[in-house]
């Protein structure tokens, strides 16, 4: 500071950010002596640069201390992989940047929704920059980038990409790429090795580059590309996906049944809806058909924004080994859950151990809880059934 005010005659910085304590995965303050030393050099050859960064940023928030693991920075690189296989992904269905390519024209709902969840993000991500956020934005691009990119768009877009309408094929492809490239502007202050790699390559089969990522202009979104009707309909869609891929997985179904997917009532407008989009719901959730019909036995019902849908999964679920199975879990839960509560419920354990110690049985407890919950959830599903 008095280097600047002396050699520049000007503060050599205007805004300070304090990062938290970086402690071990218990909370425990690094020391040699303890020998719980984290070497970022092993975690870099290790999990990669960008990776420690992800890690070390999506947990900076200003008023908690850092409590670092491999575990997560190898979550982390998990998700870097995940950017690739997507990028890797466009590449393979042709989706290439195209400079004259207008978020606010694209015609398919799909398109239409993700332009508008792109939209969302990059304000989401440019106002956390500017409050010095960080820990906020990583998490943004996470849920976006893992959740809302890779797990549906690209899905949602594989009905169109593998369709015959070549007109649907070209605007999807522009809007993947388009939004890959967004995604890529996004993240590079996070990650700008990996994001850097992916500008340079995905240019190997589109229009050329004007430079490096960095020194690439930063997105700026617009309140029309954000469609509230596409949005809304797409939302539907995943939530329909979403719980029926809940009941298939909490009773076991295989994953080669495909019974079909039962609407037995749903709200004004909703089935133009549901039927639009069968082919998307039919490759995502593995269901044979759609039916607009009351369901037979051994269905299992479930509601999704008040419509009212069941999967007859009776014919491909051993019901009796089921809730044997699902029977044992509870119980095994319930005796962990006593063990642990009891444990909580002991003002000298409480008052004696280190806090870090307190703080990781209260969430074993609430973990064993919401397990213990769901399959109960499960077991209930499988007795209606008979």
């Amino acid at each position: 500071m008095m280097m600047g005010l002396h050699f520049m005659d000007d503060v050599p910085f205007h805004t300070v950010f304090i990062n938290a304590l970086v402690r071990d995965e218990r909370g425990q303050k690094m020391s040699k002596s303890k020998g719980n030393v984290m070497d970022p050099l092993e975690l870099i050859d290790a999990y990669g640069a960008d990776a420690l960064r992800f890690t070390l940023t999506a947990m900076s928030g200003q008023a908690r201390d850092i409590k670092l693991s491999e575990q997560r920075i190898e979550g982390y690189r998990n998700f870097g992989t995940k950017l690739w296989n997507a990028a890797r992904f466009c590449q393979m269905n042709e989706c290439v940047s195209d400079a004259r390519f207008d978020p606010g024209a694209v015609k398919l709902t799909v398109n239409r929704w993700i332009c508008g969840e792109t939209a969302k993000i990059i304000g989401e991500v440019t106002t956390g920059l500017d409050a010095c956020a960080f820990d906020d934005v990583a998490n943004a691009l996470y849920r976006f980038i893992w959740n809302v990119f890779c797990d549906w768009h690209l899905e949602l877009a594989k009905p169109v990409l593998n369709g015959e309408d070549e007109k649907a094929k070209a605007e999807t492809r522009a809007v993947t790429a388009w939004v890959l490239d967004i995604c890529l502007k996004l993240l590079h202050p996070v990650m700008p090795f990996l994001t850097e790699e992916l500008w340079d390559k995905l240019a190997e089969f589109g229009a050329r580059r004007s430079g490096l990522l960095i020194s690439a202009p930063w997105p700026v979104a617009k309140e029309a590309w954000i469609d509230a009707a596409a949005l809304a309909e797409i939302d539907l869609i995943i939530a329909a996906v979403t719980e029926g891929r809940s009941v298939r997985a909490e009773l076991n179904v295989p994953p080669s049944a495909r019974p079909p997917l039962f609407v037995t009532e749903c709200g004004p407008g909703r089935r133009a809806i549901y039927e639009a989009n069968e082919a998307v719901i039919a490759s995502t959730l593995r269901i044979s058909e759609l039916r607009f019909a009351p369901a037979p036995p051994g269905s299992i019902p479930f509601v999704v924004e008040g419509d009212a849908l069941a999967l007859p999964v009776a014919e491909f679920v051993d019901l009796e080994a089921e809730k044997a199975r699902l029977n044992k879990a509870i119980g095994e839960l319930e005796r962990n859950a006593a063990r642990t509560r009891k444990k909580l419920g002991n003002p000298d354990f409480v008052a004696r151990a280190p806090e870090v110690v307190v703080e990781e049985n209260r969430e074993r407890l609430a973990e064993a809880l919401a397990a213990q919950a769901k399959l109960q959830t499960a077991l209930r599903r499988i007795e209606m059934l008979g």
